[in-house]
């Protein structure tokens, strides 16, 4: 599969994973306030740039930092909330960010690999028709998520991974935008 054999138009949504995506993450910590959260390089315009081509912009993320007590749902919502400030700032938009508080342990439908979280989109925003949606992450869990909603899959990773839960493979969201523009 190649981003050409997507068809994407207006009528498509897309679903970003957070840590990983559009920040760095912490390696065996969480962002737990907005002073961590380190936007990855080019993240911002790509975010940007991807709006022109999907309908919604929606932000995913399993947050069981929360369900540790290490942090609070109000520091993530600050976190978030800045996050959407600088994304806005910079002439972006994303329309909506859900997140699982809940423990792996837990197993609970809203968090990654459970497809709660893109049920509540749907939910919210009836317009979106998981199979023209797109889910970048960059986790299997992320890419599992994805197919079990019906979306095409881009991983995000140094490593190129062959897996059947993986449509297409790269290195950044900037990667993946400067990919876009040279296949339109």
């Amino acid at each position: 599969m190649t981003l050409k054999d997507l068809h994407l138009d207006k009528s498509w949504a897309l679903f970003l994973d957070r840590d990983g995506v559009i920040n760095k993450k912490r390696e065996n910590d969480y962002v737990k306030h907005w002073i961590e959260f380190e936007f990855i390089e080019g993240s911002i315009d790509a975010i940007k740039y991807l709006r022109t081509l999907f309908a919604r912009v929606i932000v995913v993320t399993n947050q069981q930092g929360i369900g540790k007590r290490i942090y609070r749902v109000e520091d993530l919502e600050l976190i978030h909330k800045n996050m959407l400030y600088e994304i806005v700032y910079h002439g972006g938009h994303i329309d909506k960010v859900y997140f699982a508080p809940h423990l792996h342990s837990e197993n609970h439908p809203d968090r990654k690999p459970g497809i709660g979280m893109a049920l509540k989109a749907k939910a919210d925003f009836p317009e979106i028709d998981l199979s023209k949606s797109v889910m970048v992450g960059d986790s299997m869990s992320d890419m599992i998520f994805g197919r079990a909603a019906g979306m095409k899959t881009i991983y995000i990773s140094d490593e190129d991974r062959l897996d059947p839960s993986i449509d297409l493979n790269f290195r950044s969201l900037n990667d993946l935008v400067i990919n876009l523009q040279n296949s339109i």
